[in-house]
């Protein structure tokens, strides 16, 4: 079974909590699971944080914590070797989900690190972006009908992000199969230019000869990105 996942949480600190989960889940091409849950871990969602995925705290004030929900419990069912569950940036996911009691026991596929490593040259790689830059967009109604999914898809609504990451996750394997896409997850990936920040844009290699401690600082950060700390390590050893 393909389990596709997405969490929105209350925050992006290693204290927030999970708010929300959409899961949809297929075998044979068959959706057999389309779920949307929102929880209350006891943590208060901030305003600029409902701005991203309009979940206030009204909303979840009735809600079960995420160990009573039924998402958590149908995870748990199929936490199995044979199942894989597809994210899109497991380094901010799988915190939260074992911050929560769940450590996952099947395969794992990160659509993020695959795009990454598959198109390099990709300007962002956030599901907004991609969603348009694949035109993964125009498979959404066929697969909105085939999942039952009734509400409109929206941005950093979990639902919605779980069907992008299938979309996704369909997309790269027309070139890649699952069995690479699960190396590649765990593979890191080496960054040319920075992301974000007041180099954004600039190669990362040139920056390293001009201003080091800018490097030095961001290797510094706490939450920095997997790939980004292995990239300025990188061309910090030069």
């Amino acid at each position: 079974m393909l389990i596709f996942l997405d969490i929105e949480t209350t925050g992006y600190e290693k204290e927030d909590k999970i708010c929300s989960l959409g899961v949809l889940s297929f075998e044979n091409e068959s959706c057999v699971s389309s779920l949307y849950e929102l929880v209350n871990e006891g943590k208060k969602i901030p305003p600029k944080a409902s701005v991203l995925h309009n979940i206030t705290n009204e909303m979840i004030q009735e809600k079960p914590v995420l160990r009573e929900s039924e998402i958590y419990k149908y995870l748990q069912a199929h936490n199995k070797e044979e199942n894989t569950l597809i994210v899109h940036n497991a380094g901010f996911v799988f915190p939260y989900l074992e911050d929560a009691g769940l450590k996952w026991h099947g395969k794992i596929i990160d659509t993020q690190k695959v795009l990454k490593h598959h198109i390099p040259e990709c300007e962002f790689f956030s599901l907004e972006f991609i969603r348009y830059e694949l035109k993964l967009y125009r498979k959404e109604e066929q697969y909105k009908q085939l999942c039952g999914i009734k509400d409109a898809l929206l941005p950093h609504h979990a639902l919605s992000d779980a069907l992008v990451i299938k979309l996704l996750f369909d997309y790269l394997l027309e070139e890649l199969s699952q069995g690479v896409m699960q190396e590649l997850s765990f593979k890191n990936v080496l960054l040319e230019k920075f992301p974000f920040g007041k180099y954004a844009g600039r190669y990362i290699e040139e920056i390293a000869m001009n201003d080091r401690s800018y490097l030095l600082w961001m290797l510094s950060l706490e939450s920095l990105d997997d790939d980004l700390a292995y990239s300025l390590e990188y061309y910090l050893q030069g």
